[in-house]
């Protein structure tokens, strides 16, 4: 996919959609629709709708928190009518309100399930570590005016890597039935003023990357040693861990499945970090039991089963 190309509004979209989503988090109460506070499933499902001219129901990929951002949210439903992609595309941002957007749509066959066919989920942790407080980025970083040492950060970070209890880094509520997850790669690095937190698994606990990035902090200032990761993961304890960091600088920013469903690729976001030049897809996931199964899994329109295991 090239930044820039005409959406095509001849040819109605047929069976099961795939869809990019972009939404600033800040006045969402999270992504699952709720009843008593805003969601930006409901918006989606209300934008979707008025182009449709009926009910349409989605699946996401993950479910973010109150007031986590997203870059790359991919979604998938089974249209009650067929539209073009621009119809799709234009109708739904037309309906949808300015902090939410759609990216692109396409078709995918339906084995398709953006939830439990995702084989990895992406997230990016931003720190704007400066003495004076932000203004045009206060919505989308987590300011810190303590010098953090990003060097440090990354080191104590490496102890995530591979298959881990991460009992320490799930909130009191979460509600899945094992904390077992495996990470990918965890990446801590400084542009400038910004202290970013690149984090990859097969899925994540609630609040499980917050805090992390949390307790990376409290390295990055010196308040812990390096080893402070290991010891909390170690516990298998979240009364005994560090403290939550802000939702505001955490950003949803990639949901990887198999190559055969072709969905776009885009630049990783969130535009803040653009100058990194890094695209979707560039990363080799690990050759592991829990990624082959994954490749495995296929659903259909008539079984569409609801995920067991709380992730995001």
């Amino acid at each position: 996919m090239t930044l820039f190309y005409h959406f095509d509004e001849t040819q109605p979209l047929a069976g099961r959609l795939a869809m990019g989503v972009e939404y600033d988090g800040s006045r969402f109460c999270g992504f699952q629709r709720l009843k008593h506070a805003a969601s930006v499933q409901q918006a989606i499902e209300d934008a979707l709708a008025k182009v449709a001219g009926a009910p349409v129901h989605i699946y996401a990929s993950g479910r973010t928190d109150s007031g986590v951002h997203a870059t790359r949210q991919v979604i998938h439903f089974d249209p009650p009518v067929q539209r073009t992609e621009k119809a799709w595309i234009f109708g739904a941002n037309t309906n949808l309100p300015r902090d939410v957007a759609v990216r692109w749509v396409k078709p995918v066959s339906d084995d398709f399930h953006s939830r439990l066919g995702a084989l990895a989920r992406r997230y990016r942790y931003i720190f704007l570590n400066q003495i004076s407080r932000p203004v045009l980025e206060r919505a989308n970083v987590t300011w810190c005016r303590d010098p953090l040492d990003a060097d440090a950060m990354h080191r104590a970070a490496q102890a995530l890597v591979g298959e881990h209890d991460f009992s320490s880094f799930r909130a009191a509520g979460c509600q899945s039935k094992t904390p077992w997850r495996q990470m990918h790669f965890v990446e801590v690095k400084r542009y400038g003023p910004l202290v970013v937190i690149d984090i990859q698994g097969n899925a994540f606990l609630h609040h499980m990357i917050r805090n992390i990035a949390g307790a990376l902090a409290s390295v990055g200032r010196g308040a812990q040693d390096e080893g402070h990761i290991a010891r909390l993961l170690a516990l298998k304890n979240r009364r005994q861990g560090d403290v939550t960091a802000p939702a505001c600088g955490l950003h949803f920013v990639d949901s990887i499945y198999d190559e055969r469903f072709e969905l776009p690729k885009e630049p990783i976001g969130p535009n803040l970090l653009a100058f990194t030049g890094e695209w979707t897809g560039e990363r080799v996931l690990p050759d592991s039991p829990r990624v082959a199964a994954r490749r495995r899994l296929t659903f259909s329109k008539q079984a569409h089963p609801q995920h067991q295991e709380t992730s995001s």
